[in-house]
C-alpha cells in the first residue's frame, strides 16, 4: 500500500470536515485555518440519545504531530466527561483504552476517533455512568 504524505491525509480531512459528517453528531475542523501545518484541531461530539448523554455538546482538541498518520493524534476533551478511556484529572483520551487508538493504522482518520468515543458514550456499560456537572472543563 502506498504512503499518503501527511499533508495530503490532513487536507483530505480538513475537506471532509468542512463538508461535516454523516448525521451531524460528530464534527472537526482546525483550530486556526492560519495553521499551515495542520497541527491543531477541534472535535465536537454531540451526546448519543438515550444515554446520560443526550443532548449534551463534547468539545475535544486533537493534536496531529510530524508522524500522523502513521500515529495516531493525542486527543484531550476540553467539556468533563467520565469515560475509562478518558483520564480524569487532564481529560487525555488513553489510546490503549480506545480500540481505534490502540489499533491505529494511517488509514484510520479523526472522524473515526470521535465516532469511536461517541460509540463509547453509548455502550452499555458507560451510557449511565454519572457525569460531571454540564459546561465543566477540564
Amino acid at each position: 500500500m502506498a504512503k499518503v504524505p501527511r499533508n495530503f491525509k490532513l487536507l483530505e480531512e480538513l475537506e471532509k470536515g468542512e463538508k461535516g459528517i454523516g448525521d451531524g453528531t460528530c464534527s472537526y475542523g482546525l483550530s486556526n485555518g492560519e495553521d499551515i501545518f495542520m497541527s491543531d484541531w477541534n472535535g465536537t461530539i454531540i451526546g448519543p440519545p438515550g444515554t446520560i448523554h443526550e443532548n449534551r455538546i463534547y468539545s475535544l482538541k486533537l493534536y496531529c504531530d510530524d508522524n500522523y498518520p502513521n500515529n495516531p493524534p493525542i486527543v484531550h476533551f476540553i467539556s468533563r466527561i467520565n469515560l475509562p478511556c478518558v483520564n480524569q484529572h487532564s481529560g487525555k483520551v488513553e489510546s490503549s483504552r480506545l480500540s481505534c487508538l490502540s489499533q491505529w493504522k494511517s488509514s484510520n482518520s479523526l472522524e473515526d476517533i470521535l465516532v469511536d468515543l461517541r460509540r463509547e458514550m453509548a455502550n452499555a456499560v458507560n451510557k449511565k455512568l454519572p457525569q460531571p456537572p454540564e459546561g465543566s472543563t477540564f
